[in-house]
């Protein structure tokens, strides 16, 4: 077992393998949870079996291309030798960047970064055996135990003895998808990129695009802004169709407990910011300006026949086979609740559907560049939406 107080005399070159918790950071007595929410504070505390990760043998030696990550989430963008992007997502978070100026005047300070054990600790990897099922692209994350080694150079101390995902970038040159004729995969910006150069032989694929937002709602994934995103460009004859890639699971399965988060998570002050219930009630706190600039005016038989083809392929069956990829102890403690939340959620799918297709029509047309899309200089109508050029 790997704990703070061993972790630098262990050779972790004699083991594939640790016993690891994400965090024990979030336990607390009965009063915080009361206050503050239950959220998963046991999955954090649990320890898991992790394969202990090498960076100079991962396949076959990968190198250190950048540091990335959110306001949250320290990352590691790594290159394989056939040039193919992965990257290495933090487990447990760093919300320092998020505390708002009046929280630690007030020493509240806490209170934000105890909101961190709302998210599921590995959340992102039964969402992703989901998508699976789903037939969704997904970027494959798996838990991995990265000690300090060499190959970490100076990002030892910050990155060295942690729990991470190992997943597919988003974007790249190299096609690790299952799909064909995959020329690159790019992010929405450059996607935009490639639609002033292709003009009408650019499309993205909505049902696709639709599918996976529906999933969203499924599990409960409400952090879906513009930079959560990637595109698998497919050639087509002389045409192209962007098909999108779902990345960042960190927020799925957000469940916001006790007395302060159920505050925030009122629609009147975090309106996105929706916790994972067995019904969805607040569906325009889930509509961003990615949806409305994707999929405005577009057929509610879509948005249903989607819905419906998602009923049939997240059976319960599949539902509670996908815990399988879940360590024991964590599927011990939050299958049986997630699942049953899951299960109302894809019963009450087309109607949600309804409820998303004419809420992004109702809120209309952007009028402002997408996140991460300020630098483009864009036509006024190109801001609009997609399908405007």
């Amino acid at each position: 077992m790997v704990n703070i107080d061993n972790v630098d005399d262990i050779n972790f070159k004699k083991y594939d393998s640790v016993w690891v918790a994400a965090s024990t950071l979030y336990e607390a007595d009965v009063i915080k949870k009361a206050m503050q929410g239950e959220h998963y504070r046991e999955a954090w505390a649990t320890a898991i079996k992790a394969p202990v990760l090498f960076l100079d043998t991962l396949f076959g030696g990968v190198e250190i291309i950048k540091e990335g990550g959110g306001r949250q989430t320290h990352s590691l963008k790594l290159k394989a030798p056939n040039g193919t992007l992965y990257t290495l997502r933090s487990i447990n978070k760093d919300p320092e960047d998020l505390i708002p100026e009046f929280a630690t005047t007030l020493g509240l300070e806490n209170i934000v970064v105890d909101g961190i054990s709302a998210q599921h600790p590995y959340g992102a990897i039964y969402a992703a055996q989901l998508s699976k099922s789903a037939h969704i692209l997904h970027t494959n994350p798996k838990i991995v135990f990265l000690p300090k080694q060499k190959k970490l150079k100076s990002y030892n101390d910050k990155y060295g003895n942690r729990l991470f995902l190992l997943e597919y970038e988003t974007e790249g040159p190299v096609n690790w998808t299952s799909l064909k004729n995959i020329i690159e995969l790019i992010d929405t910006k450059n996607l935009q990129r490639l639609k002033l150069e292709y003009k009408n032989r650019l499309q993205i694929n909505k049902k696709e695009l639709i599918k996976v937002r529906l999933f969203d709602f499924l599990i409960g994934d409400w952090d879906r802004h513009t930079k959560q995103w990637g595109w698998a460009i497919q050639k087509q004859d002389t045409n192209f169709v962007a098909i999108p890639v779902a990345g960042d699971r960190d927020n799925a399965f957000f469940n916001t407990q006790g007395i302060i988060p159920s505050l925030l998570s009122n629609e009147h002050v975090v309106p996105e910011l929706r916790p994972f219930k067995e019904e969805i009630d607040f569906i325009e706190g889930l509509v961003y300006p990615f949806d409305r600039y994707f999929l405005l005016n577009t057929s509610e038989t879509l948005f249903v026949s989607e819905a419906q083809a998602l009923q049939a392929l997240i059976s319960d069956a599949v539902i509670d086979n996908a815990l399988s990829v879940w360590p024991k102890p964590i599927s011990a403690i939050d299958g049986k609740e997630i699942t049953t939340k899951i299960k109302h959620r894809r019963d009450d799918l087309v109607k949600y559907a309804k409820a998303f297709k004419k809420e992004i029509d109702m809120q209309g047309a952007v009028t402002a560049d997408l996140k991460g899309s300020g630098k483009l200089d864009l036509d006024p109508e190109f801001i609009r939406c997609f399908e405007c050029y």
